[in-house]
This record gives C-alpha cells, sequence and structure tokens, in this order.
C-alpha cells in the first residue's frame, strides 16, 4: 500500500460526493483494500490510512456505500490484526465511531442483498466495538458448511454439520437481556433500527426475539450487550431490510439459531453461540443449568446438564500438559511431572503394565513393564530406578500386580504374552523363582485376593477364559474361578471385609462376573452378588473393564464401557450406585482406569482411553470432573496415594492429582 494509491482514492470519493455519481473510487479501493489486509492479515499502515478513508466515504450517498462498509468490517475483525499504535489510537478510535454512523443509514437506506445485508449488520456490530462483529469471517455463506466454533474455555474446535436449516418455529426461547440493560449515551444511530423492526418480519413464534433485538436497538449496541442479544439485532435487521424478502427471512431464521447452545466435545461445557463465534470473548461464561444445547455429533440438540461442582451434574475444569509443568486452563501453573528415568529401555512398544508396591515403612515404588519384557521399579517420589532395569521375563509383559503377603513382605507378580508368570522381590531386584506357566493367549489380567484363612492368592486370567488362584509362593495353581470359561478382558479384587475380597471380570461379550475366591467349587456363589442384570440392561452398558474403588466406609465397583461410560456397583447388592461418569466425543475406545483416596478421605477416579491422550479425574461424591490433557499416548494407569502414575508408548511419568470439587 502506498501513499499515493491512498490520496488517489480519497480523491476520487471526493468528486463522487461532490457530483453524487461515480464509481472509479470502487475499482480504486478493491485494489488498495488488498494492501490494506492481505491474506487476512492487516497491513500496519491501515490505521493510519484508515480514518481518512472513512471520513471521506462517510459523506456520499448511503447506498452506494454498502460494499465499502462492508469490507472495512472484514478488515476490523481479521484474525491477525496488529495491536493499534498509541499515537493512532484516538484518530482510529473515532473513525470507528463514524463508521458506525455511516454504515447504519446504509443499513437502513438500502435495499441489500440477503446475505450482503448481514455482513453489513456484523460490520456495523464490530464498528460499535462488540465482539459479536467477529462472526463475520466465519458466516461468510451459512448455506454452504456446517458451523465452525471456538470453545472459549479451553480453545477446541467444535464443528457442527449441516447445522444452518429453516427453522419454522424457535427451537429454543428467546434470550434475556440483564436488568437494566447495558445502554449507551444519547446519539447512538440505532434508534432508527428500532422502528424498523416490526412484528411478524420472522414468521409466527419469532416475536420475543424481535423484542430483545428491539430492546438492544434502543439502548444502542453497547460492547457489554450479551452476544445472544445483539445476535437478535442482528437477524432481525437481515429479516427488515435484506432482499429478497422471502430469501431474507429465511436466512434470518437461520442466524437467529444462533442465539442458542453449543456443548463442547473436548472440555464438555456448555456455552453460547455467540461466545463460540469469536476469539476469547470477554465475559464468556459456562452456562450451569439446563438447557437445549447442540452437539458436533450430528447437528442434532440435545438437553444437557452443566452444573456447578457440589451438584449433580458434571462441572469441568482443564488441565494441560506444558513441558514438565501442568498448566490450568487460565495458564496457572498447577503441579510438576516427573518422567521417570529409563522408563522403556530397549522397548519400542512402551510400558504396557503398571503395578504400585507399598511395603510398610519403606518408599512406595512402581513397576512397568512391556514389550522387551524387561521389569523396571522406580521411587514414586523421584521417577528414580531404585534397581537396574530387571531383565529375566521370557516375553511381552501385559499384566502386573503387587501381592502383599501375610508375613510383611510384599512381592510383584507380572503376566506374560505367553502365559508365563514371573514373581519378585521388589526390595532386591531378584526375581523369586523362575517363571511358570505357558498357556496360550497369555495373561490378560492379574490382582491378589485375601481369602479368609488368611492366605494371599495372586489370580491370573487369560483370554481364553482361564481364571486361576495361585499360591504365590510354591507357585501351585490352588483353584480355579469362571466356571462357564468367558474370554476375560479386565479383571479386578473388590475387598468386602478385613481379609476378604471377591474378584471381578469383564469378558469380551461385555459381561461382568463376580466370583468368591474363598469358596472351593467356582459354580458355589459364597458371598458374590452379581451386578444386576437390569441395570447393566438398561443404561446399554457393555463393560469392558473393572476396578476397585475404595470410599470413606466400602470398596465400590467400577466398571467403564468403550463409550467412555463409567458406572460404580455396591458389591453387597449388585446394585448401581450414584449417577455415573457420561461418555462424551472424545472418550470412547478401550478404557483405562484407576481409583485412590486423596488427602481428607475423598474418593477420585481417573478414567482414560488407551492410545488417548485426556484423563478424566472424577470424584463420585460432587460429580465434579477434572480433564487432563497429555502429549503422549495412554497405555495404563496407577494410582499411588495422591499421585497419578501414567503409562504411555514412550514410557512412565508421575503427576499429583488435582483436588477436586
Amino acid at each position: 500500500m502506498k501513499a499515493e494509491e491512498v490520496e488517489a482514492l480519497l480523491e476520487q470519493l471526493a468528486s463522487a460526493a461532490a457530483t453524487g455519481s461515480g464509481d472509479a473510487w470502487r475499482r480504486t479501493w478493491t485494489d488498495l483494500s488488498g494492501g490494506l489486509m492481505d491474506d487476512g492479515v492487516v497491513s500496519d499502515g491501515a490505521y493510519a490510512a484508515l480514518p481518512h478513508l472513512v471520513e471521506a466515504a462517510a459523506v456520499l450517498p448511503p447506498g452506494q456505500t454498502v460494499d465499502f462498509w462492508v469490507d472495512l468490517g472484514f478488515i476490523v475483525t481479521a484474525d491477525y490484526r496488529p495491536p493499534v499504535p498509541a499515537d493512532l489510537e484516538a484518530g482510529f478510535g473515532a473513525a470507528l465511531g463514524l463508521a458506525e454512523r455511516a454504515a447504519t443509514r446504509s443499513l437502513l437506506a438500502a435495499d441489500t442483498p440477503a446475505q450482503v445485508c448481514a455482513h453489513l449488520v456484523l460490520s456495523c456490530v464490530a464498528f460499535a466495538g462488540h465482539h459479536t462483529g467477529e462472526a463475520l469471517g466465519r458466516l461468510l455463506d451459512p448455506r454452504g458448511s456446517g458451523l465452525l466454533l471456538v470453545c472459549p474455555g479451553c480453545g477446541s474446535d467444535t464443528e457442527i454439520p449441516e447445522f444452518f436449516v429453516d427453522p419454522a418455529r424457535p427451537p429454543f426461547e428467546a434470550p434475556g437481556l440483564p436488568d437494566p440493560a447495558p445502554a449507551r449515551h444519547e446519539g447512538h444511530p440505532w434508534g432508527e433500527a428500532a422502528e424498523a423492526l416490526r412484528e411478524g418480519a420472522l414468521g409466527e413464534g419469532w416475536e420475543p426475539f424481535l423484542r430483545v433485538a428491539r430492546d438492544v436497538a434502543v439502548a444502542g449496541v453497547s460492547p457489554e450487550t450479551p452476544g445472544q442479544a445483539v445476535l437478535c439485532l442482528v437477524a432481525g435487521m437481515v429479516a427488515v431490510r435484506g432482499t429478497p424478502q422471502r430469501a431474507a427471512r429465511e436466512l434470518a431464521r437461520q442466524l437467529m439459531s444462533l442465539t442458542g447452545y453449543f456443548r463442547c466435545w473436548d472440555c464438555e461445557q456448555t456455552w453460547t453461540f455467540a461466545d463460540g463465534l469469536a476469539e476469547n470473548p470477554d465475559g464468556a461464561r459456562p452456562q450451569h443449568r439446563s438447557t437445549a444445547a447442540w452437539t458436533d455429533s450430528d447437528g442434532a440438540a440435545a438437553t444437557v446438564e452443566s452444573a456447578p461442582a457440589g451438584g449433580t451434574g458434571e462441572a469441568v475444569s482443564r488441565f494441560r500438559r506444558d513441558g514438565n509443568a501442568v498448566l490450568a486452563s487460565d495458564g496457572t501453573p498447577w503441579g510438576r511431572i516427573s518422567v521417570f528415568s529409563d522408563s522403556a529401555p530397549g522397548s519400542s512398544g512402551g510400558v504396557e503394565a503398571l503395578a504400585v508396591v507399598s511395603r510398610p515403612g519403606r518408599p512406595t515404588l512402581v513397576a512397568g513393564a512391556g514389550d522387551k519384557g524387561v521389569v523396571c521399579l522406580w521411587d514414586v517420589t523421584d521417577g528414580r530406578l531404585v534397581h537396574d532395569p530387571l531383565p529375566g521375563h521370557p516375553d511381552a509383559v501385559r499384566a502386573m500386580t503387587a501381592l502383599p503377603l501375610p508375613d510383611g513382605r510384599v512381592l510383584l507378580a507380572s503376566g506374560g504374552d505367553s502365559g508365563t508368570i514371573a514373581l519378585w522381590d521388589p526390595g532386591s531386584g531378584q526375581p523369586v523363582r523362575e517363571p511358570v506357566g505357558d498357556w496360550p493367549g497369555g495373561v490378560t489380567g492379574m490382582c491378589a485376593a485375601t481369602v479368609p484363612d488368611g492366605r494371599t492368592l495372586l489370580v491370573t486370567a487369560t483370554p481364553r477364559g482361564a481364571v486361576r488362584l495361585w499360591e504365590p509362593d510354591s507357585g501351585e495353581c490352588v483353584g480355579r474361578l469362571n466356571p462357564y470359561g468367558s474370554p476375560i478382558r479386565s479383571i479386578a479384587a473388590v475387598p468386602i471385609a478385613a481379609g476378604h475380597a471377591l474378584i471381578a471380570a469383564s469378558d469380551t461379550a461385555g459381561r461382568v462376573h463376580v466370583w468368591d475366591p474363598a469358596v472351593d467349587d467356582p459354580w458355589e456363589r459364597g458371598a458374590a452378588v452379581q451386578l444386576s442384570a437390569r441395570a447393566l440392561a438398561d443404561a446399554d452398558h457393555r463393560v469392558a473393564a473393572v476396578a476397585a474403588v475404595p470410599t470413606a466406609d466400602r470398596t465400590l465397583l467400577a466398571t467403564a464401557d468403550d463409550r467412555g461410560v463409567v458406572l460404580l456397583w455396591d458389591p453387597a447388592t449388585g446394585a448401581p450406585t450414584g449417577d455415573g461418569l457420561p461418555g462424551s466425543t472424545g472418550t470412547a475406545g478401550p478404557p483405562v482406569i484407576t481409583a485412590t483416596t486423596l488427602h481428607g478421605g475423598r474418593t477420585v477416579l481417573v478414567a482414560g482411553v488407551r492410545s488417548g491422550q485426556l484423563l478424566r479425574v472424577w470424584e463420585p461424591k460432587t460429580g465434579a470432573v477434572q480433564r487432563i490433557t497429555l502429549d503422549v499416548a495412554l497405555t495404563c494407569l496407577a494410582t499411588a496415594g495422591s499421585d497419578l502414575v501414567v503409562g504411555h508408548v514412550g514410557g512412565v511419568l508421575g503427576l499429583p492429582l488435582p483436588g477436586v470439587g
């Protein structure tokens, strides 16, 4: 952009104003505007040139300058705008005020095609300093594609395909204005717009929206006016000033649908469309109420609940990894991540199994292993190796568990791809005995079960349905469970009393089985109570993973499915307890879950998806959820007190769990 070009355009604008005609300036403006903004980037010289151009264009007949004001609207709402230099702020601000008055005159005076009219109204709103004007770039052609929104909470994009339809009636209630409504000083240019917004312009049922539009126009568009209400004004003006009338009314109803709500697929919070159409709008707040909100799944509206922590719904806060720090959504540092040293030595497949070894009076250790069969032991406090990596497992390790024995010893068991079972002394790092077993299909899960006679048994499961009980020291198989032989996908021990635990398992058909290892005959029920078949069917819950969840007064059973849903069950009755953790977009897939008790006795459950990067930390008592986004692909999870241990394709890391609720 050259000064000579600006001077030439100013001369042509002055000539057109003097003669009342002349279109030479239009072509010059088209050429010059490409220099003011190139590929969405506003040039540094724009702020110096635009005040002079606005002053010259403002005196032209209103019907001749529609395109000029629309082009200017795109410039002042561009995605990449340098800050206005301090010495130009006053002049540029005054130019925007003049542009608002002149553009509003053009809006009221000209018969404008409906789509252009929408752009003109949004330009007027942008000149008034309201963030809804930024919708210009997202609404180039509502008929052509879906709606793309940016979540004000987490910054994720939410796309709603085929959003723009012509609704015969409003799909939701008209938004309200605060009392008192934000108002501008006298002399704002929107008074005539209020008079133009006649009843019936949008058809039956839309009058409440037009009343909101008139209220905004009477008060004048203020930066503090709610975005939903400003969109009512935009749509209403398209209905009364756009042409042809039928097309204008249809487009206006489409735009009026933007006064509703959407639910972000990522942070699962509900926002107004108006807030999602702008980048980081001031005053954006999640909606804490039941409301019809659009999702990104199929473009359909669904009633969703968004409640604050302590309520019955799911309130979400978000954390993300930044290097070795965990940051809250506002950038506040929350905690540090420990990267466990030499997490996966010689392994290309990362860590596939974790176990936490708690020894009385000694540091808590974390054990992990993966494809190469090498077992590592780390100090959970700092992530350092306490031994050299332990070779000797003959195959890839798929399952691990700690075995606290009655004599005070704690052993570590690992199960391999080929069905081998190894036992280790975590104190010395030496194997207790040679690996035993060689069962087809490998070991898919293992846990430690205490029985009333004082023994602690190792329980192993295979995908072919063999669930065996082992005496750890001798390696002798002392019992079998799962008489139906269902292929097992996940297994967990659930304590029901001191020295007595039940075994819960999910099979590949999504069913849950509960057995009592204290009973010699696997067909006998003993203390085991099966989960309510009706409750499982009503929830359409096909279970893929199970875990024990300690609470202040008992241990519950958690079940997770491939949709991301997690339910809690009382093992004494087999009935569901409390509200579950719902699934949502981004949480579906093979689940990985773990649970622990934080300081103060609060129970939290952590849920993720294998190969995913998102963790949800859920406090069942309050329903509160916090989401942590990592930059690694998850493989397994474990908890050590209030620390979370994450196995991933590149190793292991630890982080403190956020305090929830």
